[in-house]
């Protein structure tokens, strides 16, 4: 059950976890609520587009193995992973990090009851966690990101999860820290767990993971996710990528759910990865830049507004509201057919923390930014 701080009254007029919110912007033309990729093609992921007829021949006549090969490589040497384990099956290919997820927090609860999980993050990896029967221990950001973990969490849990970077705040875990995280976690036999699937709009979180992790000797698993970066229709890749002294049924749970993913896909990756390595990437980075510019922009003279989070460069930005609720602010959005997302459900240990916060995601079109923007400014200003 998704914890929360509401009214009976506000618990049954109000989605209960964040997905649900976003079910309800789906339809509309101002919908910043899910952070998924919605902005118009460039013309270079146009070409692609018009390439899928190729792609579906080319991925007939191809063994699904050799495709799979492919775009893993190219993807992850994209975002600066050379050393993922490329040829012993340590690599699983998924529906969506969602999918991933859920494998792996089946897989741990057949070893562990506990689970240390970064705290705020986004709602659905404590609601997976949990529906496994997993005991969620809260992992502060700044305790993450300070120094040493204490040794108490550490003897409590089966695994360490840290997003990085992270969403919302768009923290990223840096390689010094990750060396002594993962020092820690060899230490004390605890599962590294990371969720990357921002990894792709921050350079700061392109050194090479892998190496580290491999070099600690700890166990560890990676989820990584293609569905945040391009605007593909939700024709996506979950990778799920682990350690070989794991000691987990990855593999067997994971056969439990599917059997593998569309080599359509995977080449259609595989070229937009491609693209990203050809510049896109960049191209990416100066266009999500450039939205979070428009919004800060329009807010700035607002009173009691202010930006939570001033260094992040994910694709999507905080903003405080002051004493407004973000609850309040979400429905008065609402009824100018422009939906965000109100914070307190990542703040999954205590809602109260993101009470007067809504979360606003930047992969979409300037126009539809900057009304949206327009629209929050006019709500925030008529009170």
């Amino acid at each position: 059950m998704q914890d929360t701080q509401t009214s009976p009254v506000l618990a049954a007029t109000t989605p209960g976890n964040l997905t649900q919110f976003e079910y309800l912007a789906l339809n509309s033309p101002l919908n910043l609520s899910d952070g998924h990729a919605r902005q118009p093609l460039t013309p270079g992921q146009s070409r692609v587009v018009d390439e899928l007829p190729e792609l579906w021949a080319d991925a007939v006549k191809r063994p699904v193995e050799e495709i799979e090969r492919q775009a893993c490589r190219t993807y992850f040497e994209m975002l600066g992973q050379h050393s993922y384990p490329a040829d012993d099956g340590r690599v699983l290919s998924c529906y969506s990090s969602s999918v991933a997820m859920e494998i792996f927090a089946r897989s741990l609860a057949t070893a562990a009851d506990a689970i240390a999980l970064v705290h705020p993050t986004f709602d659905n990896i404590p609601d997976i966690l949990r529906g496994v029967g997993l005991r969620l221990v809260p992992l502060e950001e700044d305790v993450l990101h300070g120094g040493d973990l204490p040794v108490e969490l550490l003897r409590s849990v089966g695994s360490v999860f840290v997003t990085t970077p992270n969403n919302p705040t768009g923290r990223v875990l840096s390689e010094e820290r990750l060396r002594a995280l993962a020092a820690q976690c060899a230490e004390h036999d605890v599962v590294l767990t990371l969720d990357t699937s921002f990894r792709g709009f921050d350079t700061r979180a392109h050194y090479d993971h892998y190496a580290v992790l491999e070099a600690s000797g700890c166990r560890w698993v990676v989820i990584e996710d293609t569905g945040k970066l391009w605007p593909t229709l939700e024709l996506k890749i979950g990778f799920l990528v682990s350690s070989t002294n794991v000691g987990l049924p990855l593999a067997k749970i994971y056969s439990d759910i599917l059997l593998g993913v569309s080599p359509l896909v995977l080449s259609m990756v595989r070229r937009f990865a491609e693209d990203g390595i050809g510049g896109g990437l960049v191209e990416l980075h100066r266009f999500i830049a450039g939205n979070r510019a428009i919004l800060r922009d329009r807010l700035a003279d607002v009173p009691g507004v202010t930006f939570t989070d001033l260094d992040s460069r994910v694709s999507v930005e905080r903003v405080h509201l002051g004493e407004r609720l973000g609850l309040d602010v979400w429905s008065a959005l609402r009824e100018h057919n422009v939906f965000a997302l109100p914070c307190q459900q990542f703040h999954w240990a205590r809602p109260e923390e993101g009470a007067h916060s809504l979360r606003v995601a930047l992969s979409r079109s300037p126009s539809a930014v900057a009304q949206a923007a327009e629209a929050l400014r006019s709500v925030l200003l008529a009170r």
